[in-house]
């Protein structure tokens, strides 16, 4: 079952989309791993983390090399692992009060997530269940709580799933109501209203994915033809639109790393660039490479560039500064320690500095939200950039180190964050996937991957904000405090029924649990 559960939330996700098998997938966990001692729940549970996250991020190994990949996706396993014990050590609660048990999957989920999100390094969010249900009608949640309520909803529907299979001598009429339940939790998502407000006058954007020579970790060895892609790309649409092929955009958004020149310390960059402005007459948002502000330090910046104007390194209102760079990838922790686990480090040579403010950028026409490439998957960051006042959200990205299934994982996040904050969103990448998204979560003008492309759509800009921008960590922290206090509770069940003299070693129950009479073979743990 923890093998099962681990495949079956891998299918979830894209490049496979079949988001229905999520909350079957905790339901599996949930099962696996009940009335087990703590330390074999976390077994269990590593078993499934391992099964699910090394091919979820098997695009880290790509051109990295094996060792990194297996670090990372072993750490992010440990986390259910975690959620494995704590559900096994869970289950006296589950046994007295037959009704906790779909909450108590709920809470246990949001709470591993919540600090898988945080740790170690700031965390890394990939992998979220919330991020499995782009096409599902639960997504519609993260308009009410964001992506953790999402993720409470899809795992209480798992628990309503295990919590009517348990009984496995016959199919009740609570089981089929419990089953019922699950399927009408995730169908309320459908009545669930999606949207910013009516928004302002619509701008029209262009987004342009220039590609790359070749992908892989060399992909900007080149980096003068990368800018030329992106500059060639420009022309040609302001040649379109001088045609009348195209109509004239208001504004141009180019992905990270479209600009790996330091465009402020080289003079051709610079000029490339604002040839391209000069042509198609509207402001470009660039993704550069800034060297500085120390020696051996970078920025990953979101760059405005005007037309006739160009662009001021100074002017706080049009750069954006990356705030969360990516450990071991654009900065190295604990860098002579980490090499003697793996030489590639040394790969990066100039430690990426962070930003201390949001993405909110003056493009004229729209006051642009503007997020750096894995900072899509951080709740707090995109928060920010709302709540500070971005109109439209802008993901620009470079999906040209990895594959076409890291792409697809990146766009369902963008995905939930226009349902989550009622904003158009958009992800610009060097070589795809790039496309619009609409409030509802919709994809539109979708570009391919490894190849060049320019899509043209209207976003309208809204300052309304969702209640889950408003009530920002509230519903995390809230959740992930129950699931505290639920552990308490389980922790005093076992201790008043050891000092009664009631729990003993065991081997596993795979009887019926239909009685409270199940709860004394429940094992020590």
């Amino acid at each position: 079952m923890a093998v099962a559960a681990g495949v079956t939330q891998l299918l979830a996700f894209p490049r496979y989309d079949l988001w229905w098998l999520a909350p079957i997938s905790v339901a599996l966990l949930a099962a696996a791993v009940h009335r087990r001692r703590a330390r074999a729940g976390a077994a269990l549970g590593l078993v499934a983390g391992l099964v699910f996250f090394g091919p979820l991020l098997e695009w880290t190994n790509l051109h990295t090399g094996v060792l990194p990949w297996v670090l990372l996706f072993v750490a992010e396993s440990l986390f259910v692992a975690l959620l494995g014990a704590a559900a096994a050590y869970a289950s006296p609660l589950v046994d007295r009060h037959r009704w906790t048990w779909p909450l108590l999957t709920g809470l246990l989920w949001v709470a591993q997530e919540a600090a898988r999100d945080r740790l170690p390094f700031g965390g890394f969010p990939w992998g979220r269940l919330a991020f499995s249900q782009a096409d599902a009608p639960t997504l519609r949640f993260a308009a009410l709580g964001g992506a953790p309520l999402v993720t409470f909803v899809v795992a209480l529907a798992g628990g309503l799933l295990v919590a009517a299979a348990w009984r496995k001598r016959k199919w009740s009429v609570t089981s089929a109501g419990l089953a019922a339940a699950a399927i009408a939790l995730t169908a309320v998502g459908l009545v669930i209203p999606t949207g910013g407000g009516a928004g302002e006058k619509p701008v029209r954007v262009a987004i342009v994915q220039g590609n790359v020579p070749r992908l892989g970790l060399d992909f900007n060895a080149q980096r003068r033809a990368v800018l030329d892609n992106h500059v060639t790309g420009t022309v040609e649409l302001a040649g379109r639109v001088t045609t009348g092929q195209a109509q004239q955009p208001d504004l141009v958004i180019w992905p990270e790393n479209s600009s790996d020149v330091d465009p402020f310390l080289d003079l051709q960059a610079a000029a490339a660039i604002s040839r391209a402005a000069d042509s198609i007459k509207a402001p470009i948002l660039v993704g550069a490479v800034l060297r500085g502000p120390g020696e051996n330090e970078v920025r990953n910046a979101g760059v405005v560039w005007l037309p006739g104007q160009g662009a001021d390194e100074n002017d706080a209102g049009r750069m954006y500064i990356k705030q969360h760079p990516v450990p071991f990838a654009e900065y190295v922790p604990l860098r002579d320690i980490a090499r003697m686990v793996s030489k590639e480090v040394d790969r990066v040579r100039s430690d990426f500095v962070a930003g201390d403010r949001p993405g909110v950028l003056d493009m004229g026409p729209a006051t642009i939200g503007d997020v750096i490439c894995f900072e899509v998957a951080y709740d707090g960051i995109v928060r920010d950039t709302v709540t500070a006042g971005g109109d439209i959200l802008a993901v620009q990205t470079n999906n040209a180190t990895f594959d076409e299934s890291e792409a697809r994982q990146q766009l369902a996040m963008v995905r939930l964050r226009a349902v989550e904050h009622g904003r158009d969103a958009l992800m610009a990448s060097t070589v795809g996937v790039s496309g619009f998204v609409t409030t509802d979560g919709a994809v539109h003008q979708e570009t391919g991957f490894n190849t060049p492309g320019v899509v043209v759509a209207e976003m309208t800009p809204r300052a309304t904000r969702t209640l889950a921008t408003q009530l920002g960590y509230w519903p995390e922290m809230v959740l992930s405090g129950f699931a505290v206090a639920a552990l308490v509770v389980a922790a005093v069940i076992r201790r008043r029924r050891a000092v009664r003299g009631t729990i003993a070693p065991a081997t596993p129950d795979t009887s019926t649990a239909a009685d409270g009479a199940d709860g004394a073979r429940t094992e020590a743990g």
